[in-house]
């Protein structure tokens, strides 16, 4: 079984690489350099590769501007469920970012013989529709198109879709997946800011999780 990563560089992914590495003969994995604010998360995604020692390619993919992931824009300082009560679309979110990917990576998974295609995307994320690319509806679309699309030879996994943060967050420790060396937050400061939506997300993760969390922040006032 010959399995391809799209690997970000933040904790869920890494769990996915941890997951991935147990139920496959061979992994490699993916990362994108897409215009984010920064490159941190690549740099956690090699330390990653590193410590797995598993092939890696980055991609370079050029996404629309819009919204703060992508522009100059000042970060919001709350959590994912504080942003789904607002009204309209997360400003967070990246347009179509999750079918960009798995569009490229299935077409990667392809050329390198890769049987299964593992993606983190999780039930937070898609929870009320936050980000609708995460959602199991388009998870389910896009699984139907890979596997047509390659002639039946390309799987989309997707094994976080039901499950919480929290649970991903205790899956990988039971795993012993290097947290340590993952990066969440949307800023790209020297430590992780605290306060953006992904570090209280993280936050909040490992403490449901019971898990001690490794990462250093600048601060914590929102948990």
């Amino acid at each position: 079984m010959k399995s391809l990563v799209l690997l970000s560089g933040g904790m869920d992914s890494a769990a996915l690489l941890s997951l991935a590495i147990n139920q496959s003969d061979e992994v490699s994995a993916v990362s994108f350099d897409y215009g984010q604010r920064h490159r941190k998360e690549l740099h956690a995604a090699q330390d990653l590769v590193d410590y797995y020692e598993v092939p890696w390619r980055i991609l370079t993919v050029a996404i629309p501007k819009g919204g703060v992931l992508l522009t100059d824009m000042a970060m919001p300082q709350m959590t994912y469920e504080e942003l789904q009560k607002e009204e309209g679309p997360s400003p967070t979110y990246v347009p179509f970012r999750n079918g960009t990917f798995l569009s490229l990576a299935a077409a990667l998974a392809l050329t390198v013989n890769s049987e299964y295609l593992y993606t983190a995307v999780h039930a937070d994320d898609g929870h009320n529709w936050a980000y609708p690319d995460c959602t199991p509806e388009f998870i389910g679309g896009m699984q139907t198109a890979i596997y047509v699309g390659t002639y039946h030879k390309v799987r989309l996994l997707a094994p976080f879709v039901y499950s919480t943060k929290a649970q991903i967050a205790r899956s990988g420790h039971e795993m012993g997946t290097p947290f340590n060396l993952t990066w969440s937050c949307y800023e790209g400061r020297e430590y992780h800011c605290g306060v953006c939506p992904t570090c209280v997300s993280r936050i909040e993760a490992f403490k449901i999780a019971g898990i001690d969390d490794p990462t250093i922040y600048e601060q914590r006032e929102k948990v």
